[in-house]
């Protein structure tokens, strides 16, 4: 039933944006190339997969999506779990983190760029950085926010590392810690597309240039809502992973 409403509400929200977007057409002064109506961006989004473009570079931002995602997310995990031991050691770091946090990956890509040149690299680099500190962050707080009774109990059992980590610390942390994963993804996308605009000749984000300097707003526009959807089915699927390590875990029925 909740599946159901969940449905229903998802078209009745996309039909209202569309009803908006198309209003926006008709009332506006604007050319077709300029401001296209929603079914020329359909159009030319099954122009798209008629060439082949779209696929291609969804497989291109995917890659660098995954590669940049996965590895931050498992870099800043580890470095969490271990500061979120070592209090002292953190309050030394943890001014750092605070400073580069705010930074915007993006003010990054002209340094990257000239290190790495242009390519998968500097995009899955602006990905990793654009992860990395709101995981780390949310797993050093997680960790160090673990009842103490916990690692008594622990104690009591005899239990060392590694198994102090992976039975105790984790499942206990985890809660907090799919926070700031979830978090993650999301800017990782949106830093995605970014970083393609400028150091990727391929890519959605490439795309998007790429229709913008050959004067094509609806495949701009058909590129952008392919973004969207994509977002929502990786937010998903997060979703249901955590679900099934709480689950495992025992966080939930």
């Amino acid at each position: 039933m909740k599946k159901i409403i969940s449905i229903k509400n998802a078209v009745v929200s996309v039909s209202v944006l569309i009803g908006l977007w198309q209003t926006a057409y008709l009332m506006s002064d604007y050319s077709d190339t300029l401001f296209p109506s929603p079914f020329q961006s359909f159009l030319a989004l099954i122009e798209m997969i008629k060439d082949g473009s779209l696929l291609s570079n969804i497989e291109a931002s995917m890659y660098r999506f995954t590669v940049g995602y996965v590895s931050s997310v498992i870099a800043a995990v580890v470095l969490g779990l271990i500061l979120g031991r070592l209090p002292s050691v953190y309050k030394y770091i943890n001014p750092a983190f605070q400073l580069l946090r705010p930074i915007s990956p993006t003010a990054w890509m002209p340094f990257i760029v000239l290190l790495f040149g242009i390519g998968d690299i500097p995009a899955i680099v602006i990905i990793f950085i654009a992860a990395f500190f709101p995981v780390v962050l949310s797993t050093v707080s997680a960790v160090s926010g673990i009842d103490p009774i916990y690692f008594k109990v622990a104690r009591n059992f005899g239990i060392r590392q590694p198994q102090l980590t992976l039975k105790v610390i984790l499942p206990a942390a985890f809660p907090q810690i799919a926070n700031g994963i979830h978090l993650a993804i999301g800017t990782s996308w949106i830093f995605l597309v970014a970083g393609e605009m400028v150091g990727a000749q391929s890519g959605l984000g490439f795309q998007i240039i790429d229709a913008r300097n050959n004067i094509r707003a609806d495949i701009l526009l058909a590129t952008i809502i392919v973004i969207g959807i994509i977002g929502i089915i990786l937010d998903s699927l997060l979703k249901s992973l955590e679900k099934r390590i709480l689950r495992s875990w025992g966080g939930i029925s």
